[in-house]
């Protein structure tokens, strides 16, 4: 059984620890980490799954993007420990924080990531987003939190500014 949270700062390291070991080397140097970069991942969305016993065990991030004139969440990093793998804690981490998207006001979420594991969740190929290089855009994918909400946005995804 795990406890679902918001991601405090005082959880900052300990995530970005869980993502070391889950991740290639690198991981950094990806484009959406240049869309991360001097932003803060949104409150309440961001989400950490711990143990009985207080253990970090999974991490989810939301990001705010802009799309054109459009803004969006960018989910991800999402990870569970190697030693938690295979209990479904990822499905339940996204789908948990999916579902206080729209209420805090969010009408899209995209991703960088793999289809056939995405698309379970709702994700659709967004043929009209363009992340920046070298990103591959059959891997860009998009899921409405709203009906209707990714109608008419297309562009390039950006790094958010208030």
């Amino acid at each position: 059984m795990y406890q679902f949270r918001p991601e405090t700062p005082d959880d900052h390291w300990e995530v970005e620890a869980l993502y070391d070991t889950c991740f290639a080397p690198g991981r950094e140097a990806l484009s959406s980490y240049r869309l991360r970069d001097g932003v803060r991942p949104v409150p309440g969305l961001s989400r950490v799954a711990r143990d009985e016993g207080g253990i970090l065990a999974g991490a989810i991030r939301y990001w705010p993007v802009h799309i054109g004139t459009f803004d969006a969440l960018l989910l991800g990093p999402v990870a569970v420990h190697p030693t938690r793998q295979g209990e479904g804690l990822g499905r339940d981490l996204i789908e948990d924080s999916l579902s206080l998207a729209a209420p805090l006001g969010w009408d899209r979420v995209m991703l960088v990531g793999d289809a056939p594991y995405y698309g379970r969740f709702g994700f659709v190929r967004l043929d009209d987003v363009v992340m920046p290089p070298p990103t591959n855009p059959d891997r860009v994918l998009g899921r409405a939190l709203v009906p209707g909400a990714w109608d008419g946005v297309r562009g390039n995804v950006t790094r958010w500014v208030d």
